[in-house]
């Protein structure tokens, strides 16, 4: 800080020390900035606001009179024209006194002079004496003006002007300034509230007004604000605690507040905050909204569940003059609300959770919700008002978001709210006429076209929707979700529902109305319900009605009676009283199936016969729903056998448990639907015979199969064995027909394998079974729900499996001779399979054993084209056999042997049709592979020529030489070329003396590129090499 803040300027009085530092000329002049700042004016005037605390502390806030002392009183009472007249007197008085008494002593006009120029100088010093204390008289009397004054609002600006003319001094005067500046400093301070204390509101109007009178400039009362703000950063500074450290904070963010607002727009220049005293401009904003929303908020408490248009009005002006944006004044305003309405929730809920409740207390809990209802109306018709625009901001429908109920652990409290209105508005059946008094535009857009108001609807409708709109809009104040809602008003209807269809039940209103379906209809309308849940409470109280009935096991005539008064006025569908009755008598029957099951195969005697015949009957069940529920419950026994059986260890243990479920099946399952069907379970039934002899008619391709004939047991054997089992409970829908298959041929192999004893010492006993065993099999398969192809598939993949083992043994080389033919027809007959189908395994053995002899014929060389030719005359499918990459191959060698035969002819239908033809190979894939072979050999042909032709091999020669005529033709050549010419002579010479078609030799001479009169010379020189040759040869030998 500057020093020089602190030195205060020379003064005949003492000043207060809260002045020294404030002198106005001394403080630093901010640099003028100029910003474009929209402020709102009150248009309050200073008179309309209420009387400050300072009005009664004005004695105090200035001090008490200042008196004069020296020449001031005498200063005091001289006029201005009278002090210059005076000042002119004193010092024309002086000058003459002092020139006569220098005259007078001195004798000379020297000395006359020097005494005139001596009292002059004291005379002048008294003038300027007098006028010099002109301005601290004038401050004096300014001081004494205003400490005089009853009240600041006394303060009048025409006195201060007057006490500045009567003395003759200006307001920029340096001791009337800072008598100006020490007035102000002390009544802003006054103003502004010191410590905790928050604003009041008027100390803006109060300022400007004090400011306005003592007609001090901008500039000037600035520089006090500063000062002031010095003044607490300093007390800030010397403060220790952290309780005075905030309340000086919060005391420089009032100065900053009311700073702002008393100099409007020439705030941002006349207070430099953020120079001074080092705050952002984020900072002063912050000091600047929090005193604008305590100001608001104080405001609104004058804010009730009546609010009216004045004082909404009176709201927003303060908002503009409070200098607080929209938006704040929007959140302060739902604020304020949702606290009114937590008020009377608050109430309600105390009451409701009081233990001494009574009626009358549920009555005070849904008045305090209606008063919430009530505020809320006027709130949204005041938001819809057409000078809305003039009101404050955050008008609207009410909510609780943010507030103390706006949390998980309150969701109950506020449910159950929400039940007391939704039971309170249905106490009387229907829904109260006064809950339809409340505002219905918030949701009459959503209702349907019917339900629209202001057209001739029915006014018992309009009356229910109008609950409904109510209880629309406590669901959205107390922030309920839909499903949450729904779920209460469902429960309190469906109460209510109940209770009135009791009462209707038990008066006879609803026996004696003509149409039940109408009385029904115009009861849900009534208490606005859902015709589906309304059945559904129909459905309960039949299922009610008909678990009384069957309390006793069984169904009379009576509780017959009594369920179809019940179906017929409740208006009940068939198919709702069928699945109520299987559900509820079905469950009886179950238990008593289950304890019939449970008896096992010894315990199901004449006492658990009885059982279920009366459960199956005494409850009036179907046949179809009672084998329905029996077959579950057998079905479930059926898979315990059939999961243990999956289980065991080997075959044979497997082969038992599978027994066990046909005993099971044959004593217990079987007796079980002879009583559910009230028959006798010694009377054979009809029906499996005639399937029996439709299956005998389309199995009779199959009678060769022992198996299958052993399953279809003789008279005889039915006897020995007792009755058959039932086939209506099976296990066809549970498990997979794979499954079902493999259970059953389990089953077969044990028939035909017997069981097998494990001795010790590692031996076996295999202990043949008699053909009981394949009856047991047939009832197993009808156990598995097998049709008859099913198990003839069974039997026939079986015989087959066990026909081709043996036939592969007897055809392990592939070679069918009569002696393995007639083994086979041995076999054929054991096993029984039909002679179609052991030729088909017979041909599939053979040709898999020939296809394997022929590929390795064929990869080892020791199979042409001619003999594929036979084979496929013989009947052979060499297509299956062989596959196409070796075809391929073969076609490939067949094409390699023609350009190497060494005869020079090629047959381009044998090569490019006959034989693509006999292999299956491709015509174009293979014309191909000629090119390619025929242009690779053509020029080996003649390496091979000439090598031959060193070697003296005449014969070889002359085959290499057809073997490139031949490649030639398949693809015709350019003349080939040789480094030694004279041995394509002689390859020429040798060839022409093998005696050659005339066109092989001419094709060759083309070859070679040979002219006649070479080749005339090389036939001759050739036949003569030949001979040299010869005896050289025979020479060295």
């Amino acid at each position: 800080m500057n020093p020089s803040l602190l030195l205060s300027p020379p003064s005949s009085h003492p000043r207060p020390l809260l002045l020294f530092p404030f002198t106005p000329n001394s403080l630093p002049r901010p640099s003028r900035r100029r910003f474009r700042v929209s402020f709102p004016r009150s248009s309050l005037s200073t008179h309309d606001q209420p009387a400050s605390s300072s009005e009664t502390e004005a004695p105090n806030i200035f001090g008490g009179p200042k008196e004069l002392t020296g020449i001031q009183p005498l200063v005091q009472n001289l006029s201005p024209p009278v002090r210059l007249a005076t000042s002119a007197v004193i010092l024309a008085g002086a000058l003459a006194a002092g020139y006569g008494l220098g005259l007078r002593f001195g004798g000379n006009r020297n000395a006359a002079f020097g005494g005139a120029a001596v009292l002059g100088a004291a005379g002048g010093a008294a003038v300027y004496a007098v006028n010099a204390a002109v301005p601290e008289v004038a401050a004096v009397t300014l001081h004494n003006y205003v400490a005089a004054c009853d009240s600041p609002d006394a303060i009048k600006r025409e006195d201060i002007e007057n006490i500045a003319q009567k003395y003759g001094v200006s307001k920029q005067d340096e001791a009337f300034n800072m008598e100006l500046c020490d007035l102000y400093c002390r009544f802003v301070s006054s103003v502004l509230s010191s410590g905790s204390e928050d604003l009041r509101g008027d100390e803006v109007e109060t300022i400007i007004s004090f400011k306005n009178a003592l007609g001090i400039d901008d500039p000037d009362a600035a520089s006090m604000h500063m000062e002031i703000g010095r003044r607490i950063f300093r007390q800030r500074l010397e403060t220790g605690d952290r309780d005075g450290d905030l309340e000086q904070r919060r005391a420089f963010q009032r100065l900053i507040y009311v700073s702002t607002l008393v100099f409007g727009d020439a705030s941002t220049f006349l207070l430099p905050w953020k120079r001074v005293f080092k705050v952002t401009d984020a900072q002063v904003e912050i000091a600047i909204r929090d005193n604008a929303k305590q100001l608001y908020a104080s405001k609104l408490t004058s804010v009730g569940r009546d609010v009216g248009e004045e004082l909404l009005v009176s709201l927003r002006k303060a908002q503009l003059k409070y200098k607080l944006s929209d938006e704040l004044a929007k959140d302060l305003l739902m604020e304020h609300k949702r606290k009114l309405v937590e008020e009377n929730i608050s109430v309600a809920l105390n009451i409701l959770k009081s233990r001494a409740r009574t009626v009358g207390g549920v009555k005070q809990a849904v008045e305090e919700l209606d008063k919430i209802l009530s505020f809320n109306d006027l709130l949204i018709s005041l938001s819809k008002h057409p000078d809305a625009d003039r009101f404050a901001c955050g008008l609207g429908p009410v909510s609780l978001v943010g507030g103390e109920y706006d949390s998980d652990r309150k969701m109950d409290d506020l449910k159950l709210l929400y039940r007391a209105y939704v039971s309170d508005s249905l106490s009387g059946g229907r829904m109260e006429k006064d809950k339809g008094r409340l505002l219905l535009f918030s949701v009459t857009s959503e209702l349907p076209d019917y339900y629209q108001f202001g057209k001739d609807e029915d006014p018992d409708k309009v009356e229910n929707i109008q609950g409904l709109t109510s209880l629309n809009q406590l669901r959205n104040i107390l922030g309920l979700g839909n499903k949450e809602a729904e779920a209460i008003i469902l429960d309190v209807t469906s109460k209510v529902y109940q209770k009135r269809l009791s009462e209707a039940f038990q008066g006879g209103d609803l026996e004696m109305a003509d149409s039940k379906a109408a009385f029904l209809q115009n009861l849900c309308e009534e208490l606005h319900f859902d015709p589906q849940k309304a059945s559904q409470i129909h459905e309960e109280i039949y299922r009610k009605k008909l678990q009384q009935c069957v309390s006793d096991g069984e169904l009379d005539e009576s509780d017959v009676a009594a369920l179809l008064k019940v179906r017929v006025m409740l208006c009940i569908p068939q198919q709702t009283v069928d699945a109520a009755h299987s559900d509820i008598c079905g469950s009886l029957f179950e238990k008593a199936v289950k304890d019939a099951i449970s008896a096992g195969v010894d315990g199901y005697d004449a006492d658990v016969k009885n059982a279920v015949r009366k459960a199956a009957h005494g409850l009036r069940l179907t046949r179809e729903a009672a084998m329905s529920i029996a077959s579950k419950a057998v079905r479930k026994v059926f898979l315990n056998y059939v999961k243990r059986s999956r289980s065991a260890d080997n075959r044979t243990e497997s082969a038992r448990e599978l027994k066990k479920l046909i005993a099971f099946n044959t004593l217990v399952v079987t007796e079980l639907v002879a009583d559910i069907k009230g028959e006798s379970s010694d009377t054979p039934s009809e029906e499996p015979a005639k399937e029996e002899v439709k299956e005998v008619d389309e199995d009779d391709e199959w009678e060769s199969l022992q198996t299958l004939r052993k399953i279809k047991p003789n008279k005889e054997l039915n006897a020995k064995l007792g009755k058959p089992g039932q086939t209506e409970i099976t296990l066809k829908d549970d498990l997979s027909e794979r499954d079902r298959m493999d259970l059953y041929k389990t089953y077969l192999l044990y028939c035909l394998t017997g069981e097998v004893t494990r001795i010790p010492f590692g031996a076996q006993i295999t202990t043949k079974k008699d053909d009981s065993e394949y009856v047991l099999l047939n009832q197993l398969g009808g156990i598995l729900g097998l049709t008859s192809e099913e198990t003839v598939e069974v039997h026939r993949s079986l015989a087959e499996q066990a026909f081709r083992q043996q036939a592969e043994v007897i055809l392990a080389d592939g070679q069918l001779t009569k002696a393995r033919m007639e083994q086979l027809n041995e076999l054929q007959k054991n096993v029984g399979l039909p002679g179609q189908y052991a030729q088909k395994i017979i041909k599939s053995i053979t040709t898999t054993k020939m296809a394997a002899a022929i590929e390795t014929a064929i990869g080892q060389g020791r199979l042409n084209i001619k003999q594929i030719r036979e084979l496929k005359e013989s009947g052979v499918d060499l297509d299956n056999m062989i596959s196409e990459s070796l075809r391929e191959n073969l076609f490939k060698k067949t094409v390699d042997e023609i350009f190497s035969s060494g005869t020079g002819e090629f047959d381009e239908e044998e090569v490019y049709d006959k034989i693509p033809a006999d292999l299956k190979v491709n015509p174009q894939k293979a014309k191909g592979v000629v090119h390619d072979l025929a242009r690779t050999r053509l020029s080996n042909s003649l390496v091979q020529a000439v090598a031959l032709l060193r070697q003296r091999n005449r014969q070889g020669v002359v085959s290499s030489l057809n073997d490139l005529l031949a490649c030639d033709k398949a693809v015709p050549s350019e003349p080939l070329s040789w480094e030694v010419p004279e041995e394509l002579a002689d390859l020429f010479g040798v060839y022409a003396q093998s005696n050659p078609a005339p066109e092989k030799l001419s094709r060759l001479q083309y070859l070679l590129n040979i002219s006649d009169s070479v080749a005339a010379a090389a036939k001759e020189m050739g036949h003569g090499a030949v001979s040299v040759g010869a005896e050289e040869e025979k020479f060295v030998f």
